[in-house]
């Protein structure tokens, strides 16, 4: 796992429509949409150093945002709450091209190095992610809203250290 670079937005952009594609074919067709996340996001988040990359033999196979600091919409949180109001840091946009399984485990190791108190939301219709975040270790904790106003489960996991 790296930074990605600007040279990655051609194949990061083919991983994120094969995501979306993978997402529509599986229940899921309304979380991302038929173009989130805009380049101009991925560039942004490029340029902010919080967009990552997986590589494996020279070729990037996934990709998912990290970001430090608290998250504005994670402020409220209804039907539960959360374990720790301590720092943390926030996963997001995760996709794969599909090459290789266990994406996220290997994105919240290499998170938890950098910070031990991490949150990810997800979409209700989005059950392969809820899935996968569940097998990571984190815990629901109940919803969020996204910028537009849709629901999101959201989930935490806090390291023994925090």
């Amino acid at each position: 796992i790296r930074r990605a670079e600007t040279d990655d937005l051609p194949v990061i952009l083919n991983i994120y429509a094969g995501a979306r594609a993978f997402m529509a074919a599986n229940g899921n067709p309304n979380q991302w949409g038929d173009r989130y996340p805009e380049e101009e996001i991925l560039r942004d988040d490029i340029e902010k150093g919080q967009l990552y990359a997986e590589e494996l033999d020279g070729c990037v196979h996934g990709v998912f945002a990290f970001i430090l600091g608290e998250d504005p919409t994670y402020r409220r949180i209804e039907e539960g709450e959360w374990i720790s109001d301590h720092p943390y840091g926030t996963i997001h946009r995760v996709a794969s091209d599909g090459y290789r399984s266990g994406l996220l485990r290997r994105i919240t190791v290499y998170c938890e190095e950098i910070e031990p108190h991490l949150r990810i939301d997800t979409h209700q219709d989005n059950r392969v992610m809820q899935r996968s975040i569940a097998r990571c270790g984190f815990l629901r904790c109940g919803l969020i809203f996204a910028r537009d106003g849709s629901k999101r489960i959201a989930y935490e996991k806090v390291c023994a250290s925090v």
